[in-house]
């Protein structure tokens, strides 16, 4: 198969979706690797690198999108790439369909092959390419949140952990799962008082046995958020419903109930966002500021660090995309189930529930896309 990995573009995005090691991996099986130049620059990898490791450089994105059958990207296309997809061609990529409709209906238009990291699923419901950003997410979430506390960035000016004779800062996390785990670890760490809360008792159960004391548990209900929002320094939004928007646990009414200068990071703004108040920011402007409370909301907190993002997000890609490039997608995808839920969109059909019902459009089944795939060829 001839594979693609152009130059990411979105704005401060300085992650790539392949390291030179993974470009060795794809071409010991004999597939053919494009690699725009400059493409792991903002990673610390070099072209040279890529050369040694048997990939070709190409020096526009319009040359690699228009030669390659899989594109392998980090973050979903934008605007100015949507006329340089082709038909049937493979993206497999974070896409997020569920936050964009424009997006949605360009894939749709474009009459691609959307597989979506965020929705390739293994049977105990783990998200295997998720994973990783979701875990360099959630301990930045902390990282950021710290640094947007302090008083010349118009946080309250609090210390995390505080100091002998200070009280620490008191963190609530919405949602228990990796993010929110890694988040709460984070903090923890750092010497702050943390809830975390989940809907439900046995993540509730499961983290109270595994984290350390200044870590509590508490039921996510809507009288119970607006408790704590009333005593709490830095609150964080962890909460993924996979492939689907986020639900607004935290509404524009709740603002005035936090003091002034409480910091908001919602992790899940890729997704729609769990804080109503919430819009997508970037790395060259993250915050803005309602009712005196600050809000961060970067789209791709990993492209931060984008050394430790792409190593961790290719360990985990790259078993999948060499399914892809061996077999082909349609019998990667009838071989492995985990493959097949994350198609989202095919020859200009959605083929995820999540996708559908974001917004009201019909929904195709997947295995009879396949077998219409099977049929066609």
């Amino acid at each position: 198969m001839v594979i693609g990995v152009p130059k990411e573009i979105k704005n401060n995005e300085n992650r790539v979706a392949l390291t030179p090691a993974g470009v060795a991996e794809l071409r010991k099986y004999g597939h053919t690797v494009y690699v725009q130049v400059n493409a792991g620059e903002g990673s610390g990898f070099e072209d040279v690198e890529y050369i040694a490791a048997g990939a070709t450089m190409l020096p526009t994105i319009e040359e690699v999108y228009g030669i390659a059958e899989m594109i392998m990207k980090v973050k979903e296309p934008i605007a100015a790439e949507y006329d340089l997809i082709k038909e049937d061609q493979l993206l497999f990529t974070y896409f997020h369909f569920a936050s964009s409709e424009e997006l949605t209906q360009a894939m749709l238009a474009k009459g691609a092959v959307c597989l979506a990291y965020e929705t390739v699923e293994r049977p105990d419901r783990s998200l295997p390419l998720l994973v990783p950003m979701s875990e360099v997410a959630g301990r930045m979430a902390v990282q950021e949140g710290a640094k947007y506390l302090e008083k010349p960035l118009k946080g309250r000016g609090i210390l995390l952990g505080g100091v002998p004779g200070v009280k620490p800062a008191n963190v609530l996390i919405l949602g228990g799962g990796i993010v929110g785990t890694q988040a709460a670890k984070m903090a923890a760490g750092l010497g702050a008082h943390v809830t975390i809360m989940d809907v439900s008792l046995a993540r509730l159960r499961y983290l109270s046995d595994i984290m350390p004391p200044n870590v509590q548990t508490m039921m996510s209900n809507d009288y119970n958020i607006r408790e704590m929002i009333k005593v709490c320094d830095l609150i964080i939004g962890a909460v993924l419903i996979p492939g689907a928007k986020a639900p607004h646990l935290i509404t524009r009414d709740m603002l005035k109930l936090m003091r002034s200068g409480t910091v908001l990071v919602d992790v899940a703004v890729d997704q729609g966002g769990c804080i109503e108040t919430c819009r997508p920011t970037t790395h060259e402007d993250p915050t803005f500021i309602i009712d005196g409370v600050v809000h961060y909301c970067v789209a791709n907190m990993p492209g931060a660090v984008p050394y430790t993002s792409t190593v961790a997000l290719t360990n985990a890609t790259l078993p999948y995309a060499l399914q892809l490039a061996n077999k082909g997608w349609q019998q990667a995808c009838r071989d492995n189930m985990d493959l097949q839920l994350g198609l989202n969109v095919v020859d200009g059909k959605i083929v995820y529930k999540g996708v559908a019902d974001a917004f009201n459009l019909p929904l195709t089944p997947v295995s009879q896309v396949l077998v219409e795939e099977e049929l066609a060829n």
